[in-house]
């Protein structure tokens, strides 16, 4: 039979307008990441907008006998308000705080007294400040998701499930940096990356805005994953659970709780305000485990259970970006880095560091045979790297637990003992290089991006103890990585 299931739900957030008003910044014309003007009230909250979250669900067994089940549904779920986003507004629109840069030391010699270059109170805008708004139709993130799965009693007393899980973002999350003016020029050579000389549009003295960070909504983020599992319950002691998944979650912007930082931050090839899809750092990518568990009992007093846990999986993923700020517009350590399809697209600079002089047609050899041994640039040469799509190597682990249990009623009650031993990681106990993560060494593996004479962007390649780095990857050195057991007792009585 079939048993359907639907529902609605709406959540309201609602803000009172506690901004501080900036009037100079309201003035101001800034530009959307379409390239249109347009002006921001700092000191109005988003509005009251209503997020509906409609779902519907099915389960089926198909035959009636309980042997195979679908299940399913689609809808759309809203997530808790992470009102830290909206606080970003509050600090930030140039009345509560501002800054000022110089570079002439000798004018504000250091001082112990933390308020001697404090300007006095004037209850005005700051001369210069970052501003953070919101748009007034930013809503809070939903997604509509969508599942289906197949469950299965299969021969041998084995069940088995399949299921395939698609979410796309109703209201995603994206910042834009709105006094960024469109890129003056663009880099010549096999690089023509847009390149800002400018990179502030209101820049005025007395009214200087740092950045126009904006909080907004976009629905072009999506995420899948598949995954096979079968289990079998307890067979003479033995119990067997193993499953496999991989999915892939692609966004614009992985928001963190600063606004600023999340833009500044975002790994992108071109246009900042529109980085295009890319792989979220929380894409899962693969996993496979495997659990059993075996118990053997001794007629009445006892029991020993021997248990392992396997598990390979995707541990991460990161991008590979220049060091400092490529395209100039003011974003260190977030420029996506062009992959050269042979050593005559390579663009290097002669440089000496730690004594030792490293000359163009070094660096492009080393970078060379780094290509070579990287599998995500080798198989992407001549494109732009992608944000997020270098994943390090799978980690393999194996867990063991070994449990003694004693039992014997006394006087008419159960008294039990217990003696057990769990060890972590337990294939490093066996091979000090087995159960151990990998880490990328350097993202940056390309470092002080400059226009060269030619208008063409050149660059250095990242030195690592006195040397050009070599390799992509290298182990990690923590707990984690490292086996590590407990030995524990029990008594238990009633």
């Amino acid at each position: 039979c079939a048993l359907p299931i639907s529902g609605l739900r709406f959540d309201v957030p609602v803000f009172d307008n506690t901004a501080y008003n900036n009037p100079n910044a309201n003035a101001l014309t800034f530009r959307d990441e379409n390239g249109q003007p347009v002006q921001y009230d700092s000191g109005k909250m988003p509005g009251a907008n209503i997020l509906w979250s409609p779902r519907l669900g099915f389960n089926y067994d198909i035959a009636g006998d309980q042997k195979t089940q679908i299940r399913g549904g689609s809808g759309v779920f809203t997530g808790q308000p992470l009102y830290v986003w909206i606080s970003n507004q509050l600090g930030n629109t140039g009345m509560l705080q501002g800054s000022f840069s110089t570079a002439n030391t000798a004018a504000y010699p250091f001082s112990t007294n933390v308020d001697k270059y404090k300007p006095a109170p004037t209850g005005q805008p700051a001369a210069s400040y970052e501003l953070n708004v919101t748009d007034n139709d930013f809503r809070f993130p939903q997604v509509w998701r969508s599942n289906l799965a197949v469950d299965r009693r299969l021969p041998g007393g084995w069940t088995g499930t399949a299921e395939y899980i698609y979410n796309r973002d109703v209201n995603g999350i994206y910042y834009i940096n709105a006094n960024l003016p469109a890129a003056q020029t663009a880099y010549s050579g096999v690089d023509k990356r847009p390149r800002y000389t400018v990179n502030r549009i209101n820049n005025v003295t007395g009214n200087q805005v740092t950045a126009a960070i904006v909080l907004k909504n976009q629905d072009i983020g999506r995420n899948w994953n598949i995954a096979f599992s079968a289990n079998k319950a307890n067979w003479h002691g033995l119990s067997i659970r193993t499953a496999y998944s991989y999915g892939e979650a692609k966004n614009t912007i992985d928001p963190g709780s600063t606004a600023n930082a999340s833009w500044n931050s975002n790994p992108m090839p071109a246009d900042p305000n529109n980085p295009g899809l890319g792989y979220s750092s929380s894409s899962p990518g693969h996993r496979y485990f495997a659990a059993v568990s075996y118990t053997k009992r001794y007629l009445s007093f006892g029991a020993t259970t021997i248990s392992g846990f396997w598990e390979t999986r995707t541990i991460g993923n990161t991008s590979y970006v220049f060091a400092a700020d490529a395209n100039g517009d003011g974003g260190a350590n977030n420029d996506l880095i062009y992959i050269p399809k042979n050593t005559s697209e390579m663009n290097f600079q002669t440089f000496t560091a730690g004594g030792i002089t490293f000359t163009a047609e070094q660096q492009a050899q080393a970078f060379e045979a780094y290509i070579n041994q990287d599998k995500y640039l080798s198989a992407h040469r001549g494109e732009y790297a992608q944000r997020g799509a270098v994943f390090l190597p799978l980690l393999h682990r194996l867990d063991m637990s070994l449990t003694q249990d004693v039992f014997k009623n006394i006087k008419g009650k159960r008294n039990g003992g217990q003696i057990r031993i769990d060890v972590q990681n337990f294939g490093n106990l066996l091979n000090s290089k087995w159960g151990v993560s990998q880490r990328v060494i350097r993202n940056n593996i390309l470092t002080t991006p400059a226009v060269d004479a030619n208008g063409a962007l050149g660059y250095r390649m990242q030195v690592v103890n006195n040397a050009l780095v070599s390799k992509s990857f290298e182990s990690t050195a923590g707990l984690a990585d490292v086996y590590q057991f407990m030995l524990s007792f029990r008594y238990s009585f009633n």
